[in-house]
């Protein structure tokens, strides 16, 4: 079947969005539309500056043989400010303040229009670095690991701090948590971690790094390396900051339970942007 080249375009547009970092071979396209390289190569070149003038991301191509374009997920980096402002705003209603200081954010990780701009932003700090797999802890951090996932085409891992039976052999460590000074489990299935991977860690908050850490210590089990850690809210508190080197989106300032006032600032992603 002989394609028409706006036919071409959004075909291969979609293609190309639906799976990013993946090396795609141009006689790979040819053969599907049955269309000479030379096309197929103008095409691309259409779709590589109408991705970098709408922010929408990179093409990039490999020359020779074993060759061919990928596509790398970047921020428009306009929406940022505006998606993470709005995240501010959102963050600092009062009525998010639960009993002991806590803060409600059940409505934020289920959103998935919330959560795609999320995984966006991340993904876009480590889109041109190999990661091979994304790692999290149970339960909140699920939701932003999966919205990365999706951007950077690579498999999610969940830590747990119990052993379920569908999990087969895990590999546990024990841990302290940075905030409430306490000896906390976790564990990992052997299966869902290959030795050397090169892993993004996530996790929805952070506070002193307890948890963080405590999945660094599990990788080494696994003789795996952190290629970068990124959270979606951090506290302002560093005093006793077990973590460095992440990314965070929201920065959390303070929480007055008796005022009922939350203050909420821009993490440090923009930093690592300039």
């Amino acid at each position: 079947m002989k394609f028409r080249r706006s036919e071409r375009l959004v075909d291969m547009t979609n293609y190309l969005l639906e799976n990013p970092s993946q090396l795609v071979p141009l006689t790979f396209f040819a053969e599907r539309y049955g269309s000479a390289k030379s096309s197929i190569s103008e095409d691309l070149t259409i779709i590589k500056e109408t991705f970098e003038q709408r922010g929408i991301g990179l093409l990039t191509t490999v020359p020779g043989a074993a060759g061919g374009v990928k596509y790398i997920v970047k921020s428009n980096l306009e929406e940022a400010h505006s998606f993470i402002n709005e995240m501010c705003d959102i963050m600092t209603e009062p009525n998010r303040i639960l009993p002991g200081g806590y803060l409600y954010m059940n409505d934020i990780l289920g959103n998935p229009q919330v959560m795609k701009k999320v995984g966006r932003l991340i993904a876009s700090i480590y889109a041109e670095k190999q990661i091979d797999v994304i790692m999290t802890v149970a339960t909140k951090g699920i939701p932003i690991a999966y919205a990365i996932a999706d951007y950077l085409n690579v498999p999610v891992v969940i830590v747990r701090p119990d052993n379920k039976v569908t999990e087969g052999p895990t590999v546990s460590i024990n841990y302290i948590s940075g905030s409430s000074k306490r000896i906390q489990t976790m564990l990992l299935s052997k299966r869902s971690l290959e030795v050397g991977s090169k892993v993004l860690v996530v996790d929805d908050f952070m506070k002193a790094g307890g948890t963080i850490n405590g999945m660094k210590s599990l990788l080494d089990e696994f003789n795996a390396t952190v290629a970068g850690i990124a959270v979606l809210i951090e506290s302002s508190d560093r005093e006793e900051r077990l973590v460095d080197n992440y990314v965070s989106l929201l920065k959390l300032a303070e929480v007055d339970e008796r005022e009922k006032q939350i203050q909420v600032t821009k993490g440090n992603y923009f930093d690592l942007l300039k």
